[in-house]
């Protein structure tokens, strides 16, 4: 081995190859799939990674992680690129996999670089080893994997996409690459002066190999010779700096998944009526290169679908432009490209015509297509089939129109435009509202329904029944949907549920955040073994992380491993807790920079009581209801009803959490009191709090079996409705 010429060659090779990570440790940026915590980093800690494509652009470290999960793994890792590589060496490949797991036991992951660049057949070729096992799939792409890669192997992998790295992580690998002393410059005093590195990282535009590559310029060009003798400072002024590195380059691939994506945010912005945004898009293609007649082409799309009728002459402005710029070309053109963007951002919105898709959707489902007969054709037979017999001409009446039907007889009332309140549109909505309500009138195809049948009751049935009108599975269903929509979760974010007995918000939390993290507790032994068997069912790496413990002690013990979430959600964390206080601090200790928190709280104190159901009670018992629940409602210790919203809101601003958005939400359901649910709230509320009234009066003096003989039969007789009042809030951490 020839050390001299080994080190020579490690010393000329590229600073961007020699400072690639070897460990996770030491991989800087895409916190989101391999921070602390996250799937993808517990997968490859635990050598039990499954196929994966790695998606992003160029210098965001797709190969380099793969390198680093080379380092990790025991399986034996082996490197094809797609460019240079085929069918034949895939097969060579797979034969040696195939030994090396019959006579070894041993695992193979296979790792293609530019996966994208194989035609179909040669993707293919990969399927059947992916899908029995011989080799684990690790994909790096440059382009959307959805668009370029077969989707059986999608559909079999899991999807990472990196982003462009963050001017911080640009920093921190410079730093790196500058305090190195057996792969960077650690050797050497590097001085730059003020702006010029900070000038490499803007640059580079998130390309960790462009920062690094005219950082090596940089340095190495410092001095007259490399590496300097002595102590000798290397100085890099902002000249020099902005001579290592060019005029930041312009994303855009015309054919490729970003012109897609910047020609959507374009179109977007048009429709939120944003002209800012629009015309900043609109200049990014135009800078790339794009073609002006696809954007013309795309604007005259917008100009129906999403403003239409709301401005009729936004499509006329947009073919108008379209006509000028013809004429005049570019550059001059280019006013007419932003005369049409900025219209249509600026204009009133509707998206009423979509109606035509769900009339396409009815044609699709529609049993009775026929044309009504007075619509029919009666020009050739009038007089031998009656076509066109009862049609109202509307010329010949008032206003130019008359209530009738021309819809087949199966769709009457069926409505496909719904006429919305911008700009001209609002001007016709009122007519067409009227003129619609007068043609259902004139429909005769109301008919009275018979009772055709009669079954005898059925207890179960009546008791579903009941479950089904009280409401409570849609009222749980909006405290989960609006919970969840305050969170604006991403598919990477780790998510902490401190309160998981019931599962409802433990399983959407699963779906929400795929490549994340769930972590939620409980201290109930038998939720804890009912949790455990659902989660049993899911895959080993979806399966959410639940521990044995209260909230407090739980949160506790997530603080202490060093996770910290980036989305907190809850329902009735505070219900019953007396240290509501606690709760939130160490909430806000276990939350990453900018966590979400999301809870609604049900608030007791302000929910139906029973003296509010004693109509038909005798007065003494209204008089013991009422006197009892002024004392339970007034008790400063109950934990239970001591609080409201605002001084919950309060303790969350004390904490350290900044309130982003309240609200006390009245949800009414029908509720059936039990006998023994009556029989539980006298003896361990009512009858204690009265006890405690100063002296005894006989008006009070009631025992528990006299109370509920009286009330029993008049609030458990049928179901009654029963009002919740759920405070719903979200708040945020601000460092």
């Amino acid at each position: 081995m020839n050390l001299f010429s080994e080190a020579q060659q490690t010393h000329t090779q590229p600073l961007a190859y020699r400072m690639r990570p070897r460990i996770l440790d030491e991989y800087i940026g895409q916190d989101h799939i391999v921070g602390k915590g996250r799937l993808l980093r517990r997968a490859i800690q635990a050598d039990q990674l499954s196929s994966v494509i790695f998606y992003g652009p160029p210098g965001t470290g797709k190969t380099t992680l793969a390198r680093v999960i080379a380092n990790t793994t025991r399986s034996r890792f082996i490197t094809l690129n797609a460019v240079l590589s085929g069918v034949k060496e895939l097969r060579a490949e797979i034969e040696q996999a195939r030994e090396r797991l019959d006579l070894h036991g041993t695992r193979t992951i296979l790792f293609i670089d530019e996966v994208h660049r194989w035609n179909k057949s040669q993707q293919d070729a990969l399927l059947p080893w992916v899908e029995n096992g011989m080799v684990i799939l690790i994909g790096a792409t440059t382009e959307n994997p959805y668009f370029e890669v077969n989707s059986a192997l999608v559909s079999r992998s899991r999807i990472f996409q990196l982003k462009k790295l963050s001017g911080d992580d640009l920093l921190k690998i410079a730093e790196q690459a500058l305090s190195d002393s057996d792969r960077g410059y650690g050797n050497y005093t590097v001085i730059f002066e003020q702006g010029a590195l900070e000038h490499l990282v803007e640059i580079a535009n998130g390309d960790a190999r462009s920062l690094l590559n005219a950082l090596q310029l940089a340095v190495e060009t410092a001095s007259d010779e490399f590496p300097p003798t002595g102590s000798q400072v290397l100085q890099i002024t902002r000249n020099a700096a902005e001579e290592s590195i060019q005029q930041k380059v312009v994303l855009y691939d015309k054919e490729g998944d970003y012109h897609f994506d910047v020609i959507s945010a374009f179109i977007k912005s048009i429709r939120g009526s944003d002209p800012d945004a629009a015309l900043y898009w609109l200049a990014r293609m135009v800078r790339a290169g794009e073609n002006p007649r696809y954007i013309f082409r795309r604007m005259l799309i917008s100009a129906s679908e999403d403003i239409g009728i709301a401005d009729p002459q936004a499509l006329g402005i947009v073919e108008s432009a379209a006509a000028a710029f013809d004429r005049v070309g570019l550059p001059e053109g280019r006013f007419h490209l932003t005369q049409a963007a900025i219209y249509l951002a600026a204009a009133p919105k509707s998206n009423s015509t979509l109606g035509f898709f769900d009339a396409l959707k009815a044609i699709e489902t529609e049993e009775d297509s026929e044309v009504p007969n007075h619509l029919k054709d009666g020009s050739r037979d009038k007089k031998g089939f009656g076509h066109g017999e009862g049609y109202l001409y509307p010329h010949a009446y008032r206003d130019h129109w008359t209530a009738q039907q021309y819809l087949p007889a199966g769709l009457q009332g069926k409505i496909f435009y719904r006429p919305s309140d911008q700009g001209f549109e609002k001007n016709i909505r009122d007519s067409v509202l009227r003129k619609r309500e007068a043609q259902m009138a004139a429909s005769d195809q109301t008919r009275s329904a018979e009772i055709l049948t009669f079954s005898p009751p059925d207890s179960e049935k009546a008791q579903w029944l009941q479950r089904l009108i009280s409401g409570r599975g849609n009222r749980l269903a909006d405290i989960r949907e609006r919970i969840f929509a305050a969170l604006d979760l991403p598919r990477h974010a780790r998510i902490l549920i401190p309160q998981t007995a019931s599962g409802l918000l433990l399983w959407e939390s699963c779906r929400q955040v795929p490549e994340g993290g769930v972590y939620g507790f409980t201290d109930s032994s038998r939720e804890y073994d009912l949790l455990n068997r659902c989660i049993g069912s899911l895959a080993e790496e979806e399966r959410p992380v639940l521990i044995k413990a209260d909230q407090l002690e739980g949160i506790k013990k997530l603080i202490a491993s060093g996770i910290r979430f980036e989305a907190i959600a809850g329902y009735d964390l505070f219900t019953r807790l007396p240290e509501k206080t606690l709760l939130l601090t160490l909430l806000r200790d276990a939350a990453a920079s900018g966590c979400r928190l999301s809870f609604a709280q049900t608030i007791p104190s302000l929910s139906t009581r029973l003296s509010q159901l004693s109509d038909g009670l005798p007065v003494n018992i209204q008089r013991f209801l009422i006197d009892a629940e002024q004392l339970i409602y007034q008790d400063k210790a109950n934990p239970l009803v001591n609080w409201n919203a605002e001084t919950l809101l309060q303790l969350m601003e004390n904490s350290g959490f900044t309130v982003l958005q309240s609200e006390v939400t009245t949800h009414r359901e029908f509720r059936q009191i039990t006998p023994v649910d009556l029989g539980r709230w006298i003896e361990k509320s009512y009858l204690p709090a009265i006890s405690r009234l100063p002296g005894s009066t006989a008006e009070h003096s009631l025992s528990k079996e006299s109370i509920l003989e009286v009330m029993t039969p008049v609030l458990c007789k049928k179901p009654a409705v029963w009002e919740t009042q759920t405070l719903f809030a979200a708040a945020r951490t601000e460092n």
